[in-house]
């Protein structure tokens, strides 16, 4: 995310927003459909549930608003060297728990995600978008300060969060400066999120800078180094997999930044800005810790994961990896393409095959080598990788 202000952001009028957010109010609802947020839900469930069994702790007290014309700003640590199953499962959580009400969240995401279809899950497009998510920009992070309906979600290590490598599990990365700086424009308060378990959703995978840059150019924001990368190669879909962790969300504290400064934001620098933001990560780092002393010695918790499958292994065509690319690619062709909104979904060990008959694009997912070139083209054939774009 850019650290530079934008020229008509200035904080004399809050209430007003200034004429160059006006311009940008479009980003709320320009691609965001809650009916086909809500309508994944079914797929999301099963998932969540029985695969990676997600669990949140403190969320009993969901903190209010400060300032009720303004949202919250969540904050969360990145999983490194995964697809961010992480972020999808608490984003679907939450919004699920709280009826799309203003209590839940809309995300922040990385700009990379959706410069490609191959970075939004299995190809489809716009699907980020979609469910809601936002481009981290800064001048959108400043427009969602005006917005009303949800909270605000965001990841402020940004993509070294994610491409960290397994090294640095659980080691926060440095933080962007602007979540600080909108919380003390704004008045309004952060409240942090550990996410723990996350890191084994791809376990034992590495970074490599080099690799990475190469992958930057392909609109890639990283390339996990593991004992599964090989395989990628020869079975498409695990490009989207991860391993069945056993998420754990655990709210944090509450943070005011707008009462660490004696000065207007206008005369506050940004190495001000940036010795706050490293002390709220030091403080994230310590709850961090405490909740993977807690939560984090069993990432699996295989007995609890084998007696969902045998108790529920009727339902394994719904939640096993290999179905996932079936089940959205299936759904978003009805519900998108076709226009079938009350379209009701089913799934089986042979259904699940003649899904792949109706959406032949999902045989490549399962076809070595060769099952790439149709998800490339698919990928790339509307890219908008942008190389002056600066990176969240």
């Amino acid at each position: 995310m850019s650290e530079e202000l934008s020229p008509d952001t200035s904080a004399n009028d809050l209430k007003e927003p200034p004429e160059e957010i006006k311009n940008n109010l479009h980003i709320y609802y320009e691609h965001y459909d809650e009916e086909y947020t809500r309508s994944l839900f079914k797929l999301m469930e099963p998932i969540r549930s029985l695969w990676f069994r997600s669990k949140f702790i403190g969320f009993e007290n969901f903190p209010k608003r400060n300032n009720p014309e303004r949202p919250l700003i969540f904050a969360c640590n990145h999983s490194g060297m995964a697809f961010p199953w992480d972020a999808i499962v608490m984003g679907y959580e939450i919004l699920k728990h709280f009826d799309f009400g203003p209590d839940a969240v809309r995300v922040l995401t990385s700009p990379m995600l959706s410069w490609s279809a191959l970075m939004n899950p299995f190809t489809i497009h716009n699907l980020w978008k979609r469910v809601g998510g936002i481009d981290a920009t800064f001048l959108n992070f400043e427009t969602m300060m005006y917005y009303k309906d949800h909270n605000v979600l965001v990841y402020p290590e940004g993509v070294p969060g994610i491409g960290k490598g397994f090294d640095k599990k659980y080691q926060l990365q440095e933080f962007k400066t602007s979540f600080i700086r909108m919380s003390v424009k704004y008045k309004t308060d952060i409240v942090g999120i550990s996410t723990i378990n996350g890191e084994y959703i791809n376990p034992w995978a590495y970074s490599s800078k080099f690799v990475n840059r190469l992958m930057n150019k392909i609109g890639i924001p990283f390339l996990p180094l593991g004992f599964i990368t090989p395989f990628i190669l020869l079975q498409p879909w695990l490009f989207y997999f991860g391993f069945p962790a056993k998420l754990i969300f655990v709210l944090g504290r509450r943070f005011k930044p707008y009462e660490m400064f004696d000065k207007p934001y206008e005369k506050i620098s940004q190495e001000e800005f940036r010795k706050a933001a490293a002390k709220i990560r030091d403080l994230m780092q310590e709850d961090m810790d405490k909740a993977v002393e807690e939560y984090g010695k069993k990432p699996y918790n295989l007995k609890e994961f084998f007696l969902n499958i045998i108790k529920n292994f009727k339902k394994l065509p719904l939640y096993l990896p290999t179905s996932w690319p079936i089940l959205f690619t299936d759904h978003h062709k009805e519900f998108v393409i076709k226009g079938n909104r009350q379209y009701k979904q089913k799934a089986g060990f042979f259904r699940n095959f003649w899904l792949m008959i109706k959406n032949p694009i999902t045989f490549a997912y399962f076809i070595p080598i060769l099952g790439w070139i149709p998800i490339a083209i698919k990928g790339y054939r509307d890219n908008k990788i942008d190389k002056n774009k600066t990176i969240y």
